[in-house]
């Protein structure tokens, strides 16, 4: 299936049915006065979060999408039926807005979320609610009101905890591959990823977390060059990002320190914050060099970067390193998800961390 992470739509409510006018008229019953009733309700338009799908691909061949309008009221105060609320799944991670007037509507992030894009007309009103001792034969009602419409933007943004970043052939997808079940194109040749990959990384039977790998990014990424940074966006909302970098590039590449400083710029350049989203480097290929050499390398990038960050080493060929790299990742991100009190209180009863950054 094609993925495609935006799309245009029109949504329409349906609007509310008329009041009635209307007088009982019975035998032996003179002057029965107004029985007309209320109209129904028109239906309004939900957006519903469905972890079954994971491409805004649908709305590229549907656009128009209309809620049920209410029934008008009739005699013998019979209100009118409303109508049908329209609910449209949508991927979960799909953020909403307005495409007339730039407002943010609002974001589907859970299974069986429903979010209100549309809001049905109010139902018209019957002239027997306008009865009174002084006007018994009232021969007014109100229509109903509009449903509302709206052209939405969709904009799908994958949920994920850790993201991948690097230039294209850094190992990402191999990466991704090696390590959970995702199963996205690799090959010796750059952009063979298109288009972002999700894979669930099981450290335990109990134990896991998302992993997201975008197409590469290459410098003069912000101003189109490649595939751009369109992509950039679905690494929002992870909480943590992983720069690989290729530790040993062919000749006349650039090289591991100029590599980090091309994606840095792009980073910068990006229009949401990501700069400052918290990221780990990790060496990859290090099969491809002896212990010598890598320790050169590695030294020399430091002191090129000044980094004090995490640093990981690893090889997606031979394995090296995976294990060490995981189980650093799943312990981060369960310190990030425990509430500061519970996490004071550990620091308090002097727990300590179980693992290090490679030296």
């Amino acid at each position: 299936m094609k993925f495609v992470d935006e799309a245009i739509i029109r949504v329409e409510a349906g609007d509310g049915g008329a009041g009635c006018v209307s007088f009982r008229r019975e035998k032996f019953i003179p002057k029965g006065g107004p029985d007309g009733g209320d109209g129904g309700d028109g239906g309004s338009v939900y957006l519903i979060g469905d972890s079954g799908l994971n491409t805004l691909v649908d709305f590229r061949h549907q656009r128009m999408h209309r809620a049920e309008r209410g029934r008008s009221g009739m005699g013998r105060n019979m209100t009118g039926r409303s109508g049908e609320d329209l609910i449209i799944p949508v991927p979960v991670g799909t953020r909403v807005m307005d495409q007339d007037t730039g407002e943010p509507i609002g974001e589907v992030l859970h299974e069986a979320e429903r979010l209100l894009v549309a809001r049905g007309g109010f139902h018209g009103i019957g002239n027997a609610r306008y009865k009174s001792s002084t006007n018994r034969t009232p021969r007014q009602s109100t229509p109903g009101t509009a449903g509302e419409r709206r052209t939405l933007a969709l904009e799908l943004i994958l949920l994920a905890d850790v993201g991948l970043l690097g230039l294209p052939n850094a190992g990402k997808s191999s990466l991704i591959q090696r390590i959970s079940s995702a199963r996205p194109k690799v090959a010796d040749y750059p952009f063979t990823t298109l288009y972002p990959n999700l894979g669930v990384v099981r450290v335990s039977e109990r134990r896991h977390f998302v992993m997201a790998d975008i197409p590469g990014l290459i410098a003069g990424a912000s101003e189109g060059a490649g595939l751009g940074i369109r992509f950039l966006k679905h690494l929002e909302r992870t909480r943590l990002l992983l720069h690989l970098v290729d530790i040993a590039p062919l000749p006349d590449t650039p090289s591991p320190a100029e590599q980090v400083r091309t994606i840095e710029r792009e980073l910068a350049a990006f229009e949401r914050d990501l700069s400052g989203r918290e990221r780990w480097l990790v060496l990859n290929k290090i099969d491809l060099l002896d212990d010598a050499a890598l320790a050169e390398a590695r030294d020399q990038l430091l002191q090129s970067l000044d980094w004090s960050g995490p640093l990981f080493c690893i090889s997606t060929v031979s394995g090296a390193g995976l294990a060490d790299l995981t189980a650093a990742l799943m312990q981060h991100l369960e310190r990030l998800s425990v509430p500061p009190a519970e996490a004071t209180a550990e620091t308090a009863s002097g727990a300590e961390d179980t693992w290090h950054p490679l030296d």
